[in-house]
């Protein structure tokens, strides 16, 4: 139904591998979905096999373990839940199962075939990586990092669209996303009086980046930033920002501390 696609396209956009594609490649993917009706204790995929779907967890939960050498009993991993994708590494390095998964809690699955996955799914995350890597190699900030870093910083934005005239950050709200703008300008306002109008302090171009003051200092946003175009930004959350951006995270901090930076 209509309703399930919905509820399965909006769980994609967690994963960087379906987030990446158009609204036309995720309706072929959602139209190749099958439904897959779980049991307790029910195997989905076993370690070792050769794997060639893999799963959207739409409801139930399911228990990942894996064997390793010298303990007679598989290791608990993880639980998927609703909105979890797994299976899907088998299929983008055509690798055995690295685990196996058991149903916990009955429930339902959509399952990918590896022939829409690789034609449709594989193919944009290439296409998105060689997009973004093109951008950042371009960003002086990044200028140290290796190009396998810049790779999986490419596979973790999240590409967002603003209007002219849209807030992308307000100022003393919690800080949990750093941005890069891809296109567009756009100017960052303070309010450096009490009861007066916030003034321009700053203006961003393609490029410059955003946000990170709050993320290093863990402090609320200290300006607000608007777009003064129709802009696009590429977002990284809190987490990817501390796992991808360490190395540089010395860099960003001497900036932030500094020079009066106003993100």
């Amino acid at each position: 139904t209509d309703e399930v696609k919905e509820k399965i396209r909006e769980q994609l956009q967690n994963s960087f591998m379906f987030s990446a594609l158009s609204e036309k490649d995720q309706n072929i993917v959602l139209d190749a979905m099958k439904e897959v009706n779980m049991e307790q204790g029910d195997n989905v995929i076993r370690e070792g096999e050769d794997g060639d779907v893999l799963y959207v967890v739409g409801s139930g939960t399911y228990d990942c373990t894996k064997h390793f050498a010298g303990e007679s009993e598989p290791r608990h991993l993880t639980m998927y839940e609703e909105g979890h994708v797994f299976g899907e590494l088998a299929l983008l390095y055509n690798a055995p199962r690295a685990a196996t998964i058991t149903c916990k809690t009955p429930g339902v699955l959509y399952s990918l075939d590896r022939a829409t996955f690789n034609h449709i799914v594989k193919d944009a995350s290439v296409k998105r990586r060689e997009k973004y890597e093109n951008f950042l190699s371009q960003v002086k900030i990044l200028e140290s990092l290796e190009p396998y870093e810049r790779a999986k910083l490419a596979d973790a934005f999240k590409e967002i669209n603003y209007s002219s005239g849209e807030y992308v950050i307000k100022e003393d709200e919690e800080g949990n996303t750093f941005y890069f703008i891809s296109e567009g300008e756009a100017i960052a306002t303070k309010t450096l009086e009490a009861g007066k109008p916030p003034v321009e302090v700053m203006k961003y171009h393609k490029g410059d980046y955003f946000g990170e003051r709050a993320l290093i200092k863990n402090e609320p946003r200290a300006a607000n930033v608007i777009a003064k175009s129709d802009i696009i930004v590429l977002s990284l959350d809190r987490h990817m920002f501390k796992r991808l951006l360490g190395p540089i995270e010395e860099i960003l901090k001497r900036n932030v501390y500094e020079v009066p930076k106003t993100s």
